[in-house]
């Protein structure tokens, strides 16, 4: 949705078009209680529903600092002061995660952090694209899928927990629907780090309300993806109540949800975002 498609004149005073088409209930502001300018840390954010969350929230006003292991494309991601509000890092390596967390706090100078995305996940495959099980996947994969899926969101909560709680902030971890049933193309490594991810988050809701914090995931299912063939998209659309895999963008709008004040008494939930293919 773009802000071309919105009745500009439909909005009440004091909320753009925008902030009613995403939040119809009040308008999620982009500017905190003390007037100060809502920040988001994103992982993943270079493509599919990482991409999609920071268009979102980044047309929403917010300001949104990236993590990822690629350099910050201008012209891919349109959001201001990209360049500067990026960190490069490799997740999968243990020595990187506690500089960069250094660095999402030099950028956040003491102010406060009012979501944090654990979006970054990886899931290998065989070296001829099929399915990694239990009995194939080495040591090795075993490790850098769990530091990327599981370990990555720990530090990164545990490292920002200070600046969350200046905000009150939530924190959204993206789970999958493999964490509960087995898929003909996620591999074992991936799926158990999903499940994993799940149990995490109820463990991080009950430890972070104390300080306001709200913990939430969200599940997708079959996404429009780079990395979803068109061949994969046709076998599993019919099995798919709703007929059809699902966009970034339907995904991004319920991560905005739970971050928004319309959320404020959601935490430890993991909702599914699949079509009903759950059901």
């Amino acid at each position: 949705m773009t802000l071309d498609l919105l009745d500009r004149d439909a909005a009440p005073d004091g909320a753009s078009a925008l902030d009613v088409a995403l939040c119809p209930f009040h308008g999620d502001k982009a500017r905190a209680p003390g007037g100060e300018r809502k920040t988001l840390v994103l992982t993943g954010a270079s493509r599919g529903i990482g991409h999609a969350t920071g268009k979102l929230f980044s047309e929403s006003g917010w300001r949104i600092i990236t993590c990822s292991r690629q350099a910050f494309d201008g012209e891919r991601c349109p959001w201001d002061s990209g360049t500067d509000n990026h960190v490069q890092v490799e997740l999968s390596d243990q020595r990187a995660l506690p500089r960069a967390v250094a660095e999402i706090k030099e950028r956040l100078d003491g102010g406060p952090l009012h979501a944090l995305i654990n979006n970054a996940g990886i899931s290998p495959k065989a070296a001829n694209g099929s399915r990694l099980n239990s009995l194939t996947t080495p040591v090795e994969t075993w490790m850098s899928v769990f530091h990327v899926n599981l370990l990555a969101p720990i530090l990164f909560a545990q490292g920002l927990v200070e600046e969350l709680k200046r905000a009150t902030g939530s924190i959204v971890n993206v789970t999958s629907i493999v964490g509960s049933r087995v898929h003909p193309f996620a591999g074992t490594a991936y799926a158990t780090s999903k499940a994993a991810l799940a149990c995490l988050t109820r463990e991080m809701a009950h430890d972070y309300a104390p300080f306001g914090i709200r913990v939430n995931a969200i599940a997708p299912g079959e996404i429009k993806t780079d990395i979803l063939s068109p061949e994969t998209e046709a076998q599993l659309a019919p099995i798919i109540p709703l007929h059809r895999v699902g966009t970034p963008d339907e995904v991004a709008k319920v991560i905005f949800f739970l971050c928004s004040d319309a959320a404020s008494y959601v935490t430890g939930a993991e909702v599914p975002i699949n079509g009903g293919q759950h059901v």
